[in-house]
């Protein structure tokens, strides 16, 4: 690729500065707090920054003690999801697009993905986000495997000439093996071995690309990797295969010298019944079992652990406390409706709880908040899709700042860490240390009657919620 890269990049530089997709957007989106949003179908100031300031300083303590200062942009770290907010159409299994993106338009598919990348790059620089993609997002198919690599590698050139011009990184890249019909069965785990080794040629060129393009990480979710019946699937085998599978992908990139995060993405329930990525604790016992641990961490997404029926929160944790949470998907989900709605994370309160966990660990590395998230269907205007990471940046950023306040504060872990004083010292130290038996706990159990002691869990949501209406000088103390 690095011989053709010139003439490809410049091109590149000179459609983004010939033709603007967001004219009425100038320049980056400016930081207003304070400014009320005027709630008008057309006008008013409504793309603007009320909470996400990149350069505030956040000043917090890890759950460890440690004291870290960062800055807002370094902790929300967001990027931008090319899938959702570049190829997001309004399509839905009940009614056709509603949405018509300008730089689709063109009949031809590269023009359109070139057009498509150009306006990518020009919203990414105005919100100051990164992107992540899968290789069908930014180049066609095509009607070969060899057509394909010949369109992704133009498409990661052109790429590469507008990281160049506009500064904007690529977070993390992916490969679709889900989408095409090749695929119905799963990729690697498919029962065709013809198909599995498409898989793996797929992977190997996304691999490449990733480096070629300076990728900080590289995610796996097995949108089909998983099954519908026992009447016609080996499942110990499929598992065996997905092993074996992702430690090719983890010997290729120390092959060619990739050196980014490999990250596992849990996924209940869609598209098969049985996900082999069912949740977070699911992926670690998979990655410890096959002696893949120590190459990935888990890429956690709110509305797959809201399917797997557990708080965002929850896999969160599970993932961090053995040390495996390495970026996050930020979205919401509907909770009356049964499937992915990938809504964009407006709630303050779940953002203060995602928050609590990625701080207490002292952030995401590589790692950041990605806006794996869609405009609802009818929200139809250019506008809309600033307006939504606009939004959705300041909720992740007011949940920072509530997130480092308490943190500093001790608010709720003065309280755990009284909660379980009974183990620092007697014979809860002794247990935690190994040093007692049954029997001794028979014995220290007939001379000692527990006490009822509330959890007083009442009384800590209320403390969130108060820390929550702090105004933003308060939380700055």
């Amino acid at each position: 690729m690095a011989e053709q890269m010139a003439p490809v990049a410049q091109k590149a530089i000179d459609m983004y500065e010939r033709k603007d997709f967001c004219t009425g957007i100038a320049g980056a989106v400016p930081y207003e707090p304070g400014t009320i949003l005027t709630p008008k179908l057309k006008g008013g100031n409504q793309i603007i920054f009320r909470d996400y300031d990149s350069n505030e300083d956040i000043i917090y303590k890890k759950s460890d003690g440690t004291i870290v200062q960062s800055t807002m942009g370094a902790t929300v770290n967001p990027s931008l999801a090319y899938w959702h907010a570049m190829r997001g159409t309004g399509q839905d299994p009940f009614g056709a697009p509603t949405m018509v993106r300008e730089w689709a338009q063109p009949t031809d598919e590269m023009e359109a993905a070139e057009w498509t990348m150009v306006a990518t790059f020009q919203i990414c620089k105005r919100l100051g986000l990164d992107y992540c993609f899968h290789d069908e997002d930014i180049a066609p198919r095509g009607a070969s495997l060899t057509e394909y690599r010949s369109n992704l590698d133009h498409m990661a050139e052109f790429a590469y000439g507008l990281q160049q011009h506009t500064g904007v990184g690529l977070r993390w890249n992916t490969s679709n093996m889900f989408s095409d019909p090749r695929f119905a069965h799963g990729a690697a785990t498919n029962p065709d071995a013809t198909v599995l080794a498409h898989a793996g040629a797929q992977v190997k060129k996304m691999i490449e690309v990733g480096k070629y393009l300076g990728a900080k990480n590289y995610v796996f979710w097995g949108g089909r990797e998983g099954y519908e019946t026992l009447l016609n699937t080996d499942m110990g085998r499929e598992q065996a295969h997905l092993a074996r599978f992702l430690h090719m992908a983890v010997d290729y990139a120390k092959e060619i010298g990739f050196d980014a995060q490999f990250l596992i993405e849990p996924k209940a329930k869609e598209p098969t019944k049985h996900q082999y990525d069912f949740d977070a604790a699911t992926v670690i016992g998979f990655l410890t079992q096959h002696g893949l641990r120590d190459h990935f961490k888990l890429n956690v997404e709110a509305n797959h652990a809201t399917l797997a029926t557990h708080t965002f929160e929850h896999d969160l944790t599970v993932s961090s406390m053995n040390g495996m949470l390495g970026s996050i998907d930020a979205n919401r989900g509907d909770t009356l409706l049964g499937w992915d709605t990938d809504q964009f994370p407006l709630d303050v309160y779940s953002n203060v709880m995602a928050m609590m966990v990625v701080l207490g660990q002292g952030g995401l590395e590589n790692g950041g908040f990605h806006f794996d998230a869609k405009l609802r269907r009818g929200s139809t205007d250019l506008e809309d899709i600033f307006i939504a990471h606009t939004g959705a940046m300041d909720a992740l950023a007011r949940g920072a700042r509530v997130a480092a306040k308490m943190s500093r504060d001790g608010a709720l872990s003065d309280f755990v860490a009284e909660r379980y004083a009974s183990f620092d010292d007697g014979i809860g130290k002794a247990f935690e240390n190994g040093e007692v038996s049954l029997r001794e706990l028979e014995a220290f159990a007939l001379a000692h009657e527990p006490e009822p002691i509330s959890g007083k869990q009442e009384l800590l949501e209320n403390v969130v919620n108060q820390y929550i209406q702090m105004g933003t000088h308060e939380l700055a103390q």
